[in-house]
């Protein structure tokens, strides 16, 4: 698939957003949230949950997790454009771990929406199943 710039810039925000989880980096993750976040994750158990407190409950101070050891793909990255400063990201999130000697991969599939706020991309909703 042939992706605009517009679209390769918006893949590259949100992987940058991924690894910032698997960092445990919480200010960089943070930075590219919208204060009042939405979402739909298993952890919300099927009930909307807004802003970003419940989001730093899963960013320890001393998070164990580093990016050596953890890698996510997406795969499948399909966009559609609602205007010049929103945008819908789907995706199959393949994460990668490697336990003990052995690898193991996991997928979920997400869908994020980002928003152009006062010039910066924000991710602004994002539903993971």
């Amino acid at each position: 698939m042939n992706q605009s710039v517009r679209d390769q810039e918006i893949i590259a925000i949100n992987q940058a957003m991924l690894n910032s989880v698997v960092k445990g980096d919480w200010s960089s993750y943070a930075s590219y949230c919208s204060e009042d976040l939405s979402c739909f994750e298993a952890e919300t158990n099927g009930i909307i949950v807004e802003g970003l407190p419940f989001h730093r409950f899963y960013f320890p101070e001393n998070s164990a997790q580093t990016a050596a050891s953890v890698n996510v793909t997406m795969a499948g990255c399909h966009l559609r454009w609602l205007g010049d400063d929103a945008v819908v990201l789907s995706y199959t999130r393949l994460t990668q771990r490697m336990v003990e000697a052995s690898a193991i991969t996991a997928s979920c599939c997400e869908t994020r929406i980002w928003q152009k706020q006062s010039g910066n991309w924000k991710q602004v909703h994002v539903h993971r199943s």
